[in-house]
């Protein structure tokens, strides 16, 4: 978690790549907008873009903001904080928003307890996280750079399978769960692009099993060629899944969406 928030630090002073960001965030308010009801309370867990809090504020009358990067939430003006090991106010927020961050907590399970935690009841929770299809090209890339170096090491965070996540939502206190799967297709001309891009999300490997040495010239370029090979652009796809879900109503059946 450590090495994950210093890659995020990273990636705020290179200047963060938000196109995948910013598409998830504009999805949820396009959801949000299609609930007929206020929200006083908001929680924003993920906010690479300081101009996001101000954006939820249309739908809002309060946004809190908490973030694994302390650079970004600083710029936020909002707290740092390990998502699975968070212990936040009690029922506090009616509306929760988790961008981009939930994928690469050690356990999933306990992040999402905390932010059911943190919720009124008939509140909702939505958001978007990697799935388990993500970056296809690159697994076989490293493949290749993993013949060469002799060794077989992790380089991709373990990910939550689609047909998971709504099960584990209810696993964790959360009614009517929704999972949508979005397949984003983007092209690149070559393996480093797709590294910077990476790189500039704050994305790239933070295993604690993960090698430490770094690619061969040979394991570098194997891993370049076996992305490339089919011609002079190579499509890449990010499997973002995109989910919604509500806490429980005590003792009335409430109209959840």
């Amino acid at each position: 978690m450590r090495l994950r928030a210093l890659r995020r630090d990273r990636a705020y002073a290179i200047g963060p790549e938000l196109f995948l960001y910013e598409r998830i965030f504009e999805d949820c308010l396009e959801r949000i907008a299609l609930h007929s009801r206020a929200f006083l309370s908001t929680l924003l867990i993920g906010c690479p873009d300081a101009n996001w809090s101000a954006r939820l504020g249309e739908v809002s009358a309060l946004v809190d903001i908490v973030e694994p990067g302390p650079l970004f939430a600083n710029t936020a003006g909002g707290s740092a904080i390990i998502e699975d090991r968070w212990e936040p106010p009690a029922g506090e927020f009616d509306l929760c928003l988790a961008i981009g961050t939930l994928d690469s907590v050690n356990d999933l399970p306990r992040a999402l307890q905390a932010i059911r935690y943190a919720m009124k009841e008939n509140a909702l929770l939505i958001g978007a996280m990697s799935g388990g299809e993500t970056l296809p090209r690159l697994r076989s890339a490293m493949h290749a750079a993993d013949q060469v170096m002799g060794a077989a090491t992790p380089h991709v965070h373990p990910r939550v399978e689609a047909a998971a996540l709504a099960p584990l939502l209810t696993a964790c206190g959360f009614t009517t769960p929704v999972v949508d799967v979005e397949r984003v297709q983007v092209s690149y001309t070559s393996f480093e692009a797709l590294v910077r891009d990476l790189r500039a999300m704050g994305t790239t490997n933070v295993l604690d099993a993960r090698s430490k040495r770094p690619l061969s010239r040979g394991a570098r370029g194997a891993a370049a060629a076996a992305f490339m090979n089919h011609g002079e652009r190579t499509v890449e796809t990010f499997e973002i899944l995109h989910f919604a879900a509500w806490t429980p109503s005590v003792g009335a059946s409430a109209q959840q969406g």
